[in-house]
């Protein structure tokens, strides 16, 4: 993949998407540093994304380009134990690129250690999310390594000014001024951010904006049902069929984006304290989630869910802040993977218009007794127990009543 001969040159090496921003960091790199430009893309699930990358980034002056594949270990390492513990940010975000980070992070640490490289680049914002996710997991993993950010140090402010660069350079441009919309796509999701979006008050122009799902005004008018089997927490079946975590979700995708599940339109608080707005699809995951939770309603006693309930709000803060390389997220990791000891079973769902709607579930770890929840009488519940429970529990708000009742009287 050598083009030239750079090797008296340092080497830096890029976080290589192939999309407006790395295009334009390849050249920029080149004539301020002077350095070998190594450029690497982590698969993740971009698909057609990775279409032509190759000769797109030799033809922009990289002296070779890294394809890794890490599809199955992303789904694996990352999506599932994230799954697993219901981490949701701020109540709706799937957390798609907070996930994807740490693992592309990772790959480049590795290939800056065997190129030898002095240098990580990365093409994040200064006012965005990825580059303290790229950046904490740089510094967990090499803190040796120097890190460059040129959105923190050139002039370009914007994406229309980053185009400008392209057409002053010669350098072919991958998007139009109409279409720069900010984009990050994955296995489990696609993002969309800019243009239009930053104004709260409008309304998206779906038609033109999603590529994941569609919009449920134009999903079947007949419902899908699905069934996922997990075990311990992982899913391992889809409709009777055994598959790996990839291929469910990829078939989960195609399955929800007919149904218009997974659209998602969130105000959103980032890391470095300003909000930001952005429509994201998740059809797979979203899926994942619900069933996910069900079993989980059908197999935990009520204090492990409580507190799991309260563990994944830390979670999601942790994988949302780039804070997956550190001891805490270990740590509750490590929990979960205990409470799921039990989440296995399966669940069945009904897809309708943008709906998920339970449809039974089942488990041999189930905590459901029909001999005592019933309305009929089960020799295992005494409804004259609840008379003494009643008593005891709500003995201090008797008693409370009771002190008021007595001031009152006093006065």
């Amino acid at each position: 993949m050598n083009n030239n001969n750079n090797k008296t040159k340092k080497k830096v090496v890029l976080a290589y998407s192939g999309g407006l921003d790395t295009t334009v960091i390849i050249h920029w790199l080149k004539q301020n540093y002077n350095y070998e430009v190594i450029a690497v893309c982590v698969d993740v699930g971009q698909g057609k994304e990775l279409d032509g990358l190759e000769e797109r980034a030799l033809s922009s002056g990289a002296s070779k380009l890294y394809i890794e594949n890490v599809v199955d270990d992303f789904v694996d390492d990352y999506v599932i134990p994230t799954v697993k513990s219901g981490a949701v940010y701020e109540g709706k975000y799937l957390l798609g690129t907070s996930m994807a980070r740490p693992i592309i992070s990772q790959k480049l640490v590795e290939i800056a250690l065997k190129e030898g490289a002095e240098a990580i680049c990365h093409g994040a914002t200064g006012k965005g999310n990825d580059q303290v996710r790229f950046e904490l997991t740089i510094k967990a993993l090499a803190p040796h390594l120097k890190i460059i950010a040129p959105w923190r140090i050139w002039d370009i402010q914007s994406r229309e000014d980053a185009l400008d660069y392209c057409a002053k350079h010669g350098i072919e441009a991958p998007m139009k001024k109409e279409d720069s919309y900010s984009r990050d796509r994955n296995l489990w999701h696609l993002s969309h951010e800019g243009l239009d979006l930053e104004l709260p008050e409008n309304e998206p122009d779906y038609d033109n904006l999603l590529q994941m799902t569609v919009t449920p005004e134009k999903a079947p008018d007949e419902p899908t049902y699905i069934e996922l089997e997990f075990d311990k927490g992982t899913p391992v079946k889809l409709n009777g069929e055994e598959m790996n975590c990839t291929s469910i979700l990829t078939k989960l995708n195609e399955i929800g984006g007919k149904n218009g599940i997974g659209l998602i339109d969130i105000v959103e608080n980032r890391i470095v304290g300003m909000k930001s707005r952005g429509v994201y699809e998740t059809p797979g995951g979203a899926i994942l989630y619900y069933a996910h939770k069900e079993l989980e309603y059908l197999c935990l006693d009520k204090q492990t869910l409580a507190y799991k309930d309260t563990l994944s709000i830390k979670f999601a803060e942790l994988v949302y802040s780039g804070e997956w390389f550190t001891p805490l997220r270990e740590a509750l990791s490590a929990f979960v993977d205990s409470t799921q000891e039990t989440v296995t079973g399966k669940v069945k769902l009904k897809l309708y218009k943008g709906n998920i709607i339970s449809a039974g579930s089942s488990s041999p770890y189930s905590l459901y007794n029909e001999s005592i929840a019933s309305f009929t009488t089960g020799e295992l519940y005494n409804h004259k127990d609840a008379e003494g429970f009643i008593n005891l529990f709500g003995l201090p708000l008797k008693v409370r009543a009771m002190m008021f009742n007595n001031i009152n009287s006093n006065k």
